[in-house]
């Protein structure tokens, strides 16, 4: 268990923020942990194989009276900050294990609780095995949005995301890949990629091509300072990650045209433009998104598990609390205040506001909290560098020349 004394827990003045003007941003995501286990046993799980093994003392799935009262929380919350939409996503472990039933109402009731004006946009991040056509016919009379994981070819993604038996889930995840896209291809709505170091960028790039996702997320392995992430140096010595990422930065964006959209490249270029982040990995934007667990905790980003055991708890629950009284938790205001949030070291990079201090997880040390620059560092400079001097070029070559 990490020390209670680290930041933001202590050393974040939250009297002073208000006294200077700032305010809280309601939340407008509500990630519900349906069902609290999984069919896969992927080894970079960071619910599974992370620091914090909470999961093991809560129930297997979501309760109805948990799903009922997190309705009518967030009911109240977009009535008392006059939301017009919010955004409910099925998550898990595995969502699907919930069974249709399940999963049907929990959307039917979140839609029924919700005020006349506001609208609720429902999806769900599955591995995709249990995709079957019972399942994405449901999914489709309720209009729930379908991301799939999915980490490249077949042996790319079955080095990692396995059965408890060790047999690759590929060829199951296609499967289901298959029958969404011939016949419910509206759902779709993109791909989740861990990057590994061990596969080839372009051929995991391309694999992920042949399904046609409307959009695709690589992610970093999660690791922190204390626990680094594979074959992340912790002092300098090179940016694998960068370098991976660029491979398929080049080969995506120099398509002759438009493949697919890869979230955190038009992130970053958005944010170079001078536009604002959508994502909580990138950018200084405020993050409105809360987390309930399968017992109706309330829960700070479910990442955090990798930090150290409790990291995302607030002590809250649906049954005894409002929304708004989360949006006072140390943690919720930290990545809500921009720059403040920020080490001091990143307070001074050239490449701030567009980096963000990287993925609120990937910043904890083991002493010192989260006050410090992502793990990942030394990679996102060099990845925002060669993306800024290319969009920069380009933009050099489209501007007309000067009337004399």
């Amino acid at each position: 268990m990490a020390d209670s004394g680290e930041w933001p827990s202590h050393g974040l003045d939250i009297p002073a923020l208000l006294a200077g003007g700032w305010r809280p941003v309601p939340f407008s995501e509500v990630v519900l942990k349906i069902h609290g286990r999984c069919n896969l046993a992927c080894d970079y799980c960071y619910v599974f194989e992370g620091a914090d093994q909470t999961w093991r003392a809560r129930p297997t799935a979501m309760p109805p009276e948990v799903v009922a009262a997190t309705a009518a929380r967030l009911a109240e919350h977009a009535r008392d900050h006059e939301l017009d939409k919010v955004t409910v996503v099925l998550h898990g472990g595995e969502p699907l294990l919930a069974g249709k039933a399940a999963l049907a109402g929990a959307v039917a009731r979140f839609r029924a609780a919700m005020p006349p004006s506001c609208g609720v946009e429902a999806c769900l991040q599955t591995n995709g095995v249990l995709l079957t056509d019972d399942m994405l016919a449901m999914l489709d009379e309720h209009d729930v949005g379908v991301s799939v994981s999915l980490d490249g070819d077949r042996a790319a993604h079955d080095r990692h995301r396995v059965r408890a038996n060790g047999r690759g889930s590929h060829a199951e995840v296609m499967r289901g890949l298959t029958r969404l896209v011939a016949s419910h291809r509206r759902l779709y709505r993109g791909l989740l990629c861990a990057v590994d170091l061990d596969n080839d960028p372009i051929r995991t790039y391309e694999a992920l091509l042949e399904t046609g996702p409307p959009r695709v997320d690589f992610l970093l392995p999660h690791g922190t300072w204390t626990v680094p992430p594979p074959r992340r140096p912790t002092e300098g010595g090179g940016t694998p990650y960068a370098e991976w990422l660029i491979a398929v930065f080049d080969r995506w964006y120099h398509a002759p045209r438009r493949e697919t959209g890869v979230r955190l490249f038009e992130e970053i270029i958005n944010l170079l433009l001078g536009g604002q982040s959508q994502s909580e990995n990138i950018g200084l934007s405020p993050v409105a998104m809360l987390v309930i667990d399968t017992d109706g905790t309330l829960q700070q980003v479910d990442t955090l598990k990798i930090a150290y055991p409790g990291a995302p708890e607030t002590g809250l629950t649906v049954f005894d609390h409002r929304f708004d009284d989360a949006m006072w938790h140390p943690g919720v205001v930290a990545r809500q205040i921009g720059p403040a949030a920020l080490s001091s070291a990143c307070g001074m990079c050239a490449v701030r506001d567009i980096c963000g201090g990287g993925a609120y997880a990937h910043r904890y040390r083991e002493g010192h909290g989260y006050l410090n620059p992502s793990v990942y560092c030394p990679d996102l400079m060099k990845l925002i560098g060669h993306i800024g001097r290319t969009v920069q070029r380009d933009l050099a070559l489209a501007r007309p020349a000067r009337i004399r």
